[in-house]
C-alpha cells in the first residue's frame, strides 16, 4: 500500500513538472473575424503538436494599435515573444534598433532548418535587409485583387463570367450597374494601398524614390505619387465618385461588409479577405486581376505585397526563443502553408505549398483563387518589387485624409496628389535624420 501511495505521488510530481515545463509563447496579432478563428486554429493544432511549448494568441487591436501596444510594451520590458506587423511598419521595426531579433537567427541559434529562398521571391525580398538577412517571418502575406457581385452583373446585363479587366471597362461597369438601380456600383478597401501603392507596382511607375525605399539607401526616399498618370487616375475615381459610380465607404477594411452584404457591386482588397467572402457572401461571385490603362507601357506589371509578418521581440530567454523557432517551423510546413491559403485568400508564402495546392485541383474548384499568386510571381522590376518606407502608418493616415477630400468633391486629384507627397515627404525627412542618429 505504501509503495502504491508513494508511486501516486511520484506521478502527480511528474505530471506537476511537466506542466511547470512548458514554456509559454504569447503571440500578439491583429486578425479578426474568420481570420481570428484562423490563428487560434494554427496555436491549437501547434500545441497539439508537442508539449514543450504552448502558444498564446491574443488579439491586440488592428495593425496600428497592436504595433504601439508593442512598443509600449517592450519599453516597459513586457514585449510579447512574437508581434504580427503590418508591411507598412516594415521599415520602422527594421529602425527599432534593439528591439528585435533577426528571424534567421532565431531559427539558426534554436538550431532549426531554415531556408529563405524556399519563399515567394517577392515576399521573401520584402521582409529582408540590404544585407540579405531575413528579418522576420512571412505569414499573412496579401496582395490586392479584385472582387465583383456575378448576380448583380447579370441584372445589369453584363457578362457575369468575364470581369473587367481595364480601368475604362471599369468605369463602364460602374456605369451600367448605377443605371440598373445598383447604390453602390463600385468601392474600394484600404485606398491607399490599392489605388496608390499597388496601382503604382501595377503599372510599373515610380512610387518613391531609391526604389520605393527598397535599396541600401532606402532611408533617403521621397514620394513620387503626383505623377501625370496618378493624377488622372484618381480624377477618374474623383469623376465616378460625383456621378455615384463609385461609393466611398470609409478607410482601412470597413468597404469590405458593404460588399460581403451585396450592398456594393465591385471592391478592390485584400485577397486575405476571400475567407470572408467565402463564408458570408449569399451571391455568386468572382475573383480577378487588377484593372490597369491599357495605354500604359509595361502594365500590367505585378502587384505589390501587403498583409503582415512575424517579428520576435528581444530581451527573451533562449528557450523562449526555441519555442517560437518551433513555431515557425510547424508554420512552414508545406500542408499548414497550402491549408492556410485555401482557407484564407493569403498568399502561399513558399512555392511548395502553391504547386500543393495547385496539383489538389482547388485552383479549378474555386476559380480566381490563384489570381493573388499570379499577381505576384510575374517578372519584378524596381518599381515593382515593394514599398518600405519610413513613418509609413503614419503616411497612410495622410493619404485617407486627402483621398477623402477628394471623394467629398473638396479637392482636385492634383491637389490633394501634391499635398501627400508634401505632407508625406516631411514624414520622411524626420524618418532620415532619425535613422542617421
Amino acid at each position: 500500500m505504501q509503495f502504491k501511495q508513494l508511486a501516486m505521488a511520484a506521478a502527480v510530481a511528474a505530471t506537476a513538472f511537466s506542466a511547470q515545463a512548458t514554456t509559454e509563447i504569447q503571440w500578439w496579432h491583429s486578425m479578426t473575424a474568420v481570420n481570428n478563428e484562423w490563428v487560434n486554429d494554427l496555436a491549437k493544432q501547434f500545441n497539439e503538436s508537442q508539449k514543450d511549448y504552448k502558444v498564446v494568441p491574443t488579439f491586440k487591436g488592428v495593425y496600428d494599435e497592436s504595433m504601439t501596444a508593442a512598443i509600449a510594451a517592450f519599453r516597459s520590458g513586457n514585449a510579447p515573444d512574437i508581434l504580427q506587423v503590418f508591411e507598412v511598419g516594415t521599415a520602422t521595426m527594421m529602425a527599432s534598433k534593439g528591439a528585435t531579433v533577426p528571424v534567421g537567427k532565431v531559427m539558426a541559434d534554436a538550431g532549426v532548418a531554415f531556408d529563405p529562398k524556399a519563399y515567394i521571391p517577392a515576399v521573401a525580398g520584402y521582409y529582408t535587409a540590404p544585407n540579405g538577412q531575413m528579418l522576420s517571418f512571412p505569414f499573412n502575406s496579401s496582395t490586392t485583387i479584385f472582387y465583383y457581385n456575378k448576380d448583380a452583373f447579370k441584372k445589369a446585363g453584363l457578362n457575369p463570367d468575364k470581369a473587367p479587366t481595364t480601368w475604362p471597362e471599369v468605369f463602364e461597369a460602374a456605369k451600367k450597374l448605377k443605371a440598373s438601380g445598383h447604390s453602390c456600383p463600385m468601392t474600394l478597401a484600404w485606398q491607399g494601398w490599392t489605388q496608390l501603392e499597388s496601382f503604382s507596382t501595377w503599372h510599373n511607375v515610380e512610387f518613391a524614390t531609391e526604389q520605393n525605399g527598397l535599396s541600401a539607401n532606402g532611408y533617403k526616399a521621397r514620394l513620387k505619387i503626383n505623377s501625370p498618370l496618378h493624377v488622372k487616375h484618381i480624377q477618374n475615381l474623383a469623376d465616378a465618385a460625383k456621378n455615384g459610380e463609385f461609393v466611398y465607404k470609409g478607410r482601412g477594411a470597413i468597404p469590405q461588409a458593404s460588399f460581403t452584404a451585396g450592398e456594393c457591386a465591385m471592391i478592390q482588397t485584400s485577397s486575405g479577405y476571400y475567407g470572408d467572402v467565402a463564408k458570408n457572401t449569399k451571391f455568386a461571385y468572382g475573383l480577378a486581376p487588377l484593372p490597369y490603362y491599357p495605354d500604359v507601357k509595361g502594365a500590367p506589371q505585378n502587384t505589390v505585397i501587403g498583409g503582415a509578418s512575424l517579428w520576435v521581440m528581444a530581451g527573451k530567454s533562449a528557450e523562449h526563443y526555441k519555442g517560437v523557432a518551433k513555431f515557425f517551423e510547424f508554420l512552414s510546413q508545406t500542408k499548414v502553408q497550402a491549408a492556410s491559403h485555401q482557407r484564407t485568400g493569403y498568399l502561399p508564402v513558399t512555392m511548395a505549398a502553391y504547386e500543393l495546392t495547385d496539383k489538389s485541383g482547388f485552383y479549378q474548384k474555386h476559380p480566381g483563387t490563384d489570381t493573388a499568386v499570379t499577381q505576384m510571381i510575374r517578372k519584378v522590376t524596381n518599381n515593382s518589387r515593394g514599398i518600405r518606407l519610413g513613418n509609413y502608418v503614419q503616411i497612410r493616415t495622410i493619404e485617407d485624409e486627402e483621398l477623402e477630400q477628394v471623394w467629398a468633391g473638396k479637392k482636385t486629384g492634383q491637389q490633394a496628389l501634391d499635398a501627400i507627397v508634401t505632407r508625406g515627404n516631411e514624414l520622411l525627412a524626420r524618418f532620415e535624420r532619425s535613422y542617421k542618429k
